[in-house]
């Protein structure tokens, strides 16, 4: 299995904060963007790629390739930030067999049907029980806009905004 050191639910992927902290943060030499969207706007991918910073290689693939991608052996010193927009999309990984710890919330936009949970991240009803499906398998969800920010777990807020 691929190496994942940051798994990150952020709705804006590639943007300043991930270029200028997330990457220099930790060893970080490849992004996988995981969008079905993305991955058939040929436009998008290679605007996305060339704000990555030098040396960064940037995969976009459907959920189901990533998969595939994540289940091959790791090469040595490959070191994955795999950026999604939602929750629903590690669900889908995890429930297929990739391991993740800890996946760390940026930013989910206010959308209609969504509600405020912390800060930047807002989320409708579905994309909450997905985050509490993940909690359940065992993974740590955690708000961190930056990496020198300190971590908020998203599981209290979660059973304080119930419905």
């Amino acid at each position: 299995m691929k190496n994942i050191l940051v798994a990150r639910i952020d709705d804006r992927l590639i943007h300043g904060q991930v270029v200028t902290s997330w990457v220099k943060s930790y060893p970080i030499n490849e992004i996988l963007i995981i969008a079905d969207d993305l991955a058939k706007n040929l436009l998008m991918q290679r605007i996305y790629k060339s704000v990555a910073p030098a040396g960064i290689e940037v995969k976009i693939m459907t959920n189901s390739g990533a998969l595939s991608y994540l289940q091959e052996d790791s090469k040595k010193e490959e070191n994955l930030l795999v950026l999604v927009k939602t929750p629903e999309v590690f669900e889908y990984l995890v429930e297929n067999g990739i391991c993740l710890t800890k996946i760390v919330l940026g930013g989910m936009g206010l959308l209609p049907g969504r509600e405020v949970l912390i800060r930047n991240v807002s989320a409708n009803e579905a994309e909450r029980e997905s985050l509490r499906r993940l909690i359940g398998s065992g993974i740590k969800i955690v708000y961190q806009m930056l990496p020198a920010n300190k971590e908020r777990d998203i599981e209290k807020l979660l059973n304080e905004n119930q419905g």
